[in-house]
C-alpha cells in the first residue's frame, strides 16, 4: 500500500491515506545513508513507472501537471497522522482500525482471515492494541504484513522511499555507526564479542561484514522463510541475489576466491586479501539466524560442500570453467557421496566408474541418497568407485548433469524442506576422464579433506541454531505471564536458560578456536592434527542444538507444536537437528573418530600412552 491502488487516476478518494511530500529525478536522489538495524523500516524495492502513469501520478498527486524529465522518479511518501480519538471511531466490521507501536492500521479486510476469527479483533478496533500485539505475535508478522495494512501513524510519521532507479538492491549502510553493543542485546542471544568483549579473533572488518550480513537477513531472508519452507523451496532469484551480494563467494573458502569471483563484491567492503575463515564465519553465522536449515542449505548447502573439493584437487581448466558459473548462481553444484546402503562407510560405496576401452571416459552408475540441492543442480562431485575393494578403490568425478544418464528426485524429509535434499540416479553416465578430479585411487583421501570443512560448517549453523532457539525463548519468556508473574522470573525457567547458555558459549569457544587454527595451518595439516577435535566439536554442536530445542520447546509449550506463529523458528528447527546430528558423520561415529585419531597423532607425536 506504499502506492495507493486506483482502476484510473481521476478515482483518487480521501481514504487513500498517503500524502506526497516530495517528487525527484531519480538521479537527484541519493539513498539515506542507514545502519542495518534500522534498514528494514525505510527501505523497498526500485519501481519504475511508465512516462503516462507518471504524467497521471504527478497530476493526480500534486494537483498540477508536470515536465516528465526521466522514466524514473523516486517518489517519497508521508505516512498520513492521526489523533488516537479519530482511531477510536473506526470499530466496526466494515471500518477497524487499531495502533500498535505507534502505527496505525486498518484491519477491516483481515477481519476474516485472523487466526483466532474476527471477534477478537473487533474487541481490541478503535484502541492502542501494542500490548495485547506483542503478547501472541512476533515482530515477523507486522514485517511482512503490516505494510499492506498500514495507513498511518499516531503523531508522525517517517518518510519512505518507493522507487529511485539508480538504488542498488542492497541497502546503503553506514559502517562508521557505533557497533559497540549490536543487535537486540538479548543475554547471550549472540556471541558476546556482538556486546563489546575483547577478542582476539575479530577487528572492525569482522564488524562490517557483521553489519552487511545482518542488514541483508533481516531485510532479504527473515519475513519470507516460513513461506519458503511451507512451499519447500526458494525463488531461484534469491540465489542470484546472494551471488550478487558476494554471499556464495564467501562460504567456500577461508581466502576469498578472487580468480573466480570477478565482479562480485566483497561484504562489508572488505580487502580481498584480509578475508579470512572468521569473515566466512560471520557470513553463515549471520545467515543461520533465519532459523531454517532448509533455507540456508537452499541457499550454500550444496555449493559449501560441492565447490571446494573442485577449488582444491580439480584442474585449471575446470576450475576456470564450473567455479565462475557457481559463484556467479548461474549454475549449482552439489556433492554426492552418501548412498543407500552407507553414509560415513565411504570406504564401502558402491556407485562404478568404468573406463572405456580407449581410456577417455568413465561410465558412471549407481545411486545416491539425500543429496542436498541435488535437483538443482548441473554439478554434481562424486565420490566413485574405480577400482577393488576398500578405499583403495575410491575416485572423485565431476559429473555433469548435461552428459544425460542423470536423473534426481526431490525426497520428503522431516525438515530442511527447501533445500532441494534428492534421490540422485547415475545411469550409464559418460564422463570425460578430465573430469577427474585428483589421481585416481586416490579419492578417499579428498573426501576425508572435504569432510573437515563440512563437519566444521555443520558445527557453525548447528552452534547458532541453539543459540536461535535460546533467543527466541527468552524473547518470550520475557512477555509471557504464567501464575502472575513473567516466564523467565520461574527459577525452573531460568535454571533451563542456564543449561542453555552454558553449552551455547561452550560451543563458541571452541568453534573460534578451530576457525583461528585455519589461519596458521594449510589444509593439510589441519586435516591430520585438526579432524579429530573438529568431529568431536561437530558431535557436541548438535547435541548442544538438540538439548536447546526441546528446552525452547518445553518453554513456548503449545506454540511449538504448530507450525508458524511465535514459535515459528522452534518448531521449525526441532524438525532439523537429525538434519545436522546424522549428515557430515553421526554423533556416534564423529565420538569414535575424534579419540582414535586423537590417540594416533598423539602417539606419532611421541606420547607415551
Amino acid at each position: 500500500m506504499l502506492v495507493p491502488k486506483r482502476s484510473s487516476p481521476s478515482q483518487a478518494t480521501s481514504s487513500d491515506h498517503r500524502a506526497v511530500t516530495s517528487i525527484q529525478p531519480c538521479n537527484a536522489f541519493q539513498p539515506q545513508q542507514r545502519s542495518a538495524r534500522y534498514a528494514r523500516a525505510t527501505s523497498s524495492s526500485p519501481v519504475s513507472f511508465p512516462d503516462r502513469l507518471l504524467k497521471y501520478l504527478v497530476a493526480e498527486w500534486t494537483g498540477a501537471a508536470a515536465r516528465i524529465e526521466s522514466t524514473e522518479l523516486t517518489i517519497l511518501l508521508r505516512d498520513q497522522t492521526f489523533e488516537a480519538n479519530e482511531v477510536a471511531k473506526h470499530t466496526s466490521e466494515k471500518d477497524a482500525w487499531i495502533i500498535v507501536d505507534g502505527g496505525v492500521y486498518d484491519v477491516t479486510s483481515f477481519l476474516d482471515k485472523h487466526p483466532g476469527g474476527k471477534k477478537i479483533l473487533l474487541k481490541h478496533a478503535g484502541t492502542d492494541s501494542s500490548e495485547q500485539f506483542w503478547k501472541f505475535h512476533n515482530k515477523a508478522i507486522l514485517e511482512k504484513s503490516g505494510g499492506k495494512l498500514k495507513i498511518g501513524t499516531v503523531g508522525g510519521g517517517d518518510v519512505v522511499d518507493v522507487g529511485g532507479g539508480g538504488q542498488s538492491d542492497t541497502a546503503a549502510l553506514n559502517y562508521d555507526e557505533d557497533t559497540t553493543y549490536f543487535g537486540d542485546m538479548v543475554p547471550f542471544g549472540d556471541p558476546q564479542w556482538y556486546q563489546d568483549w575483547a577478542s582476539p579473533y575479530y577487528n572492525d572488518s569482522h564488524r562490517r561484514v557483521r553489519t552487511y550480513m545482518r542488514d541483508f537477513t533481516e531485510r532479504e531472508l527473515m519475513p519470507n522463510c516460513h513461506e519458503w519452507e511451507e512451499a519447500k523451496e526458494i525463488p531461484p532469484a534469491m540465489i542470484e541475489k546472494c551471488a550478487k551480494a558476494g554471499i556464495l563467494a564467501a562460504v567456500v573458502s577461508h581466502h576469498w576466491p578472487t580468480d573466480y569471483a570477478k565482479g562480485i563484491p566483497v561484504p562489508g567492503g572488505v580487502d580481498p586479501a584480509e578475508w579470512d575463515g572468521f569473515h566466512s564465519y560471520i557470513v553463515c553465522d549471520e545467515l543461520c539466524r533465519t532459523g531454517s536449515g532448509g533455507v540456508m542449505w537452499a541457499l550454500i548447502g550444496g555449493l559449501g560442500i560441492g565447490l571446494p573439493p573442485i577449488l582444491r584437487f580439480g584442474s585449471q581448466e575446470m576450475k576456470d570453467r564450473v567455479a565462475p558459473a557457481c559463484l556467479s548462481g548461474t549454475k549449482r553444484i552439489c556433492l554426492a557421496i552418501t548412498e543407500p546402503s552407507g553414509g560415513s562407510d565411504v570406504a564401502n560405496l558402491t556407485t562404478t566408474a568404468e573406463k572405456t576401452a580407449d581410456g577417455k571416459h568413465y561410465i558412471v552408475n549407481g545411486e545416491k541418497k539425500w543429496i542436498t540441492n541435488g535437483i538443482y543442480c548441473e554439478y554434481f562431485t562424486v565420490a566413485v568407485r574405480t577400482g577393488g575393494k576398500g578405499y583403495g578403490g575410491i575416485s572423485l568425478l565431476l559429473v555433469e548433469r548435461s552428459f544425460g544418464g542423470v536423473n534426481t528426485r526431490k525426497m520428503d524429509c522431516s525438515g530442511a524442506w527447501s533445500s532441494g535434499t534428492s534421490y540422485v540416479t547415475f545411469e550409464d553416465v559418460k564422463v570425460p576422464v578430465e573430469n577427474l578430479l585428483g589421481e585416481e585411487g586416490k579419492g578417499f583421501q579428498l573426501v576425508m579433506a572435504n569432510f573437515n570443512a563440512e563437519r566444521l560448517g555443520i558445527a557453525m549453523q548447528a552452534t547458532r541454531f541453539a543459540r536461535v532457539c535460546y533467543e527466541e525463548a527468552m524473547k518470550y519468556a520475557s512477555k509471557r505471564k504464567t501464575f502472575g508473574v513473567l516466564l523467565r522470573d520461574h527459577p525452573v525457567i531460568r535454571n533451563k536458560f542456564g543449561h542453555m547458555a552454558g553449552q551455547i558459549e561452550a560451543c563458541q569457544s571452541w568453534l573460534e578456536a578451530m576457525i583461528y587454527q585455519s589461519k596458521h595451518y594449510d589444509d593439510d595439516d589441519l586435516m591430520l592434527r585438526g579432524g579429530g577435535p573438529i568431529a568431536l566439536l561437530k558431535a557436541r554442536s548438535t547435541q548442544t542444538f538438540e538439548y536447546c530445542a526441546r528446552e525452547a520447546a518445553q518453554i513456548f509449550g503449545g506454540l511449538a507444536y504448530t507450525r508458524g506463529g511465535q514459535a515459528e523458528k522452534v518448531e521449525r528447527l526441532y524438525r532439523e537437528v537429525r538434519a545436522y546430528a546424522i549428515p557430515g558423520g553421526s554423533e556416534e561415529i564423529m565420538l569414535d573418530l575424534g579419540i582414535r585419531q586423537a590417540v594416533k597423532i598423539a602417539e606419532i607425536q611421541g606420547a607415551k600412552l
